[in-house]
C-alpha cells in the first residue's frame, strides 16, 4: 500500500478533501429481488453499478482514497472493489460481523480515515454534477471554524424518485434545522457530506445513526447545507432504477 500523508486543516483553509467513506453495508431490502443475489451498491444503473458511479464522483473530484464498509454479500463487493482499486486507493472496512447503520458504519473506519475533514456518501443515490461539481462546491463552501457537518442537499421538488416530505430547512447563512413535526421541508438530504471528526466525539458504540450525531451538532449550530446544482436521484427501489434510466436516457 503507498504511503499516505493524513490532511490536517485549519481554521479558514480551503480544505481540499483527500478522503471518502463511502457507505455500501446496507441489506437493500428495499430493492429486492433485485438484491436477492447481489448487494445493493452492485446493481446496476444506466450500464454501470451505483458504486461505480460514486468512485467516479470521486475521481472527478480529485480524491484518491476511498474507505468502503461491507456487510451483506461482502465478497462480491470487495472483489469487484478490486478492479475499481487502480487509479484510487481503497480500504474496505469491514463489518461482517455487525451492520452498523450509518454512524457506527463511520465512527468504525476512522482509524482507517485518518484526516480531520472527510467526506461520506451513500452508495444508493447518484447525482449528475452541474454548472459545478457537487464535492468541489462542499470544499469551497467548508468552514473549519463553523461547522461539524456540512450537507450536500436538493430541493425537495427536485429530488428524483425521492417519497417524503423533506428533511431540512435552511436559514440564510446555510444553517440547517429539521422539518417541524407534521410538516413538509423544503430539502432533502443527497447522501453525501462533509464533516469533521469533531463530529464523532463521544459516539455511541456499536450500531447507530448518523441522525444522532447530527441532532446533536444542530442542536450546537454546526450542521450546515449547500444545494445541489445538478441532477440528483434516490435510487433505492427497482422502480426507481427504472425511473432513473427514463430521465438520464432523455437528457
Amino acid at each position: 500500500m503507498k504511503a499516505y500523508r493524513p490532511l490536517r486543516p485549519t481554521a479558514g483553509d480551503a480544505t481540499p478533501i483527500r478522503t471518502a467513506m463511502v457507505l455500501a453495508a446496507g441489506l437493500g431490502k428495499r430493492m429486492r429481488p433485485l438484491t436477492a443475489t447481489r448487494p445493493k451498491p452492485l446493481v446496476e444503473v444506466a450500464g454501470k453499478p451505483l458504486l461505480d458511479h460514486v468512485l467516479d464522483r470521486l475521481r472527478s473530484a480529485g480524491i484518491g482514497r476511498a474507505v468502503v464498509n461491507t456487510h451483506y454479500l461482502a465478497d462480491s463487493v470487495a472483489a469487484h472493489l478490486k478492479d475499481e482499486a487502480q487509479d484510487l486507493e481503497i480500504l474496505i472496512s469491514d463489518e461482517t460481523g455487525q451492520l452498523l447503520e450509518t454512524g457506527g458504519g463511520v465512527t468504525n473506519a476512522l482509524s482507517l480515515i485518518e484526516d480531520e475533514t472527510f467526506l461520506v456518501a451513500n452508495s444508493d443515490n447518484l447525482w449528475i454534477d452541474g454548472p459545478v461539481d457537487a464535492i468541489r462546491l462542499l470544499e469551497q463552501r467548508w468552514d473549519e471554524r463553523q461547522m461539524d457537518a456540512l450537507l450536500l442537499v436538493v430541493p425537495l421538488a427536485q429530488a428524483n424518485c425521492h417519497e417524503g416530505p423533506g428533511d431540512f430547512r435552511m436559514d440564510p447563512l446555510g444553517r440547517l434545522e429539521r422539518r417541524a413535526p407534521g410538516k413538509p421541508a423544503p430539502f432533502v438530504y443527497t447522501g453525501v457530506q462533509i464533516v469533521s471528526r469533531r463530529l464523532f466525539r463521544d459516539a455511541p458504540s456499536g450500531a447507530f445513526s448518523m441522525n444522532i450525531l447530527w441532532n446533536r451538532a444542530i442542536a450546537e449550530g454546526r450542521v450546515f447545507g449547500v444545494v445541489h446544482e445538478g441532477l440528483w436521484f434516490d435510487v433505492g427501489t427497482p422502480p426507481a432504477v427504472a425511473k432513473t434510466e427514463a430521465i438520464l436516457a432523455s437528457g
